[in-house]
């Protein structure tokens, strides 16, 4: 088998050490008309300002749906979580088109990342029925086999999500170079299904974690998502891959939802929407673990 050696978990994982994310991928649209009241920029600004509000509104519309508690002050208090939302935008698209009636109008097309108010969410996340249950917002726990290693010992890593979910799990070294320990060259899918504890390494993987120096303070990382998560640049290391990604574009890179943008006649364009008529939406939960290493 081979061994990968990394200078991990001489120490102790608090877990004041665990940052977790959870947000909603969402694709939308915004439109503003300059008239005679608005110049070009305050124009795209305007419609930026309206894909932003649709994106909320979508991300509640569609969280609700999801979520199917029986208690309903736990969906509210997550609907209200999501009303205090942030918007990160992660991709955008924009058109300048002619309309009959309103003149040069702006369309703009965002995939947007709505994350609700931290604090609120967390607090959902303590109520005893939303533990591993699978028609809330996903959720993936990520942990370690012990709280403190001695060098030369092996360190499992271990990943359980409350629904189905794909996951990519990647390790921040102390040199800050990133590797891929799951998916890897041997353990190449990376769906996993709800209610079910995972280890890492196991199965196929041919890599040990092992504990060696120089020590500090190392990172684990694990994004997930409920649609397939998007594609980064690796290099085959043997049993894992090496992240040639720059470390400022793995977690936009990462983020699934992709914005497909057809073509109308003149330069406006449109969305693709499932087959409902819904905007595309992806529930997506990123996990960091500190890891602290010591002779």
């Amino acid at each position: 088998m081979l061994k990968i050696i990394f200078s991990v978990l001489i120490g102790i994982i608090f877990v004041s050490d665990a940052c977790a994310l959870q947000s909603t991928i969402m694709n939308a649209e915004g439109y503003a008309c300059m008239g005679e009241d608005k110049s070009r920029k305050q124009t795209e600004e305007a419609a930026m300002s309206d894909a932003k509000k649709k994106a909320v509104e979508d991300t509640i519309t569609y969280v609700s749906s999801v979520t199917k508690v029986e208690d309903f002050e736990v969906v509210k208090d997550i609907v209200d979580a999501y009303a205090k939302a942030q918007v990160k935008i992660l991709e955008r698209k924009s058109f300048w088109y002619k309309d009959d009636r309103a003149g040069d109008c702006h369309r703009v097309v965002i995939k947007a990342e709505v994350i609700p108010d931290e604090k609120a969410i967390q607090e959902v996340a303590t109520k005893k029925q939303t533990v591993d249950n699978p028609v809330m917002p996903l959720q993936v726990n990520l942990w370690t086999d012990r709280k403190e290693y001695k060098s030369g010992e092996k360190i499992k890593i271990y990943i359980k999500g409350n629904k189905p979910f794909y996951a990519r799990v990647i390790y921040r070294d102390l040199k800050g170079e990133f590797l891929q320990l799951l998916p890897n060259p041997f353990r190449t899918d990376n769906y996993f299904n709800g209610g079910v504890i995972y280890e890492i390494p196991a199965g196929n993987d041919t890599f040990e974690l092992v504990v060696s120096p120089p020590f500090g303070e190392e990172q684990i990382i694990l994004y997930s998502s409920t649609s397939p998560l998007g594609d980064l640049t690796l290099k085959d290391e043997g049993g894992v891959y090496q992240v040639k990604t720059r470390e400022r574009d793995i977690g936009i890179k990462t983020r699934g939802v992709k914005i497909k943008v057809v073509e109308e006649e003149g330069s406006a364009a449109k969305v693709d929407i499932d087959k409902k008529g819904k905007p595309q939406a992806s529930e997506f939960f990123e996990e960091k673990l500190k890891v602290r290493t010591g002779p």
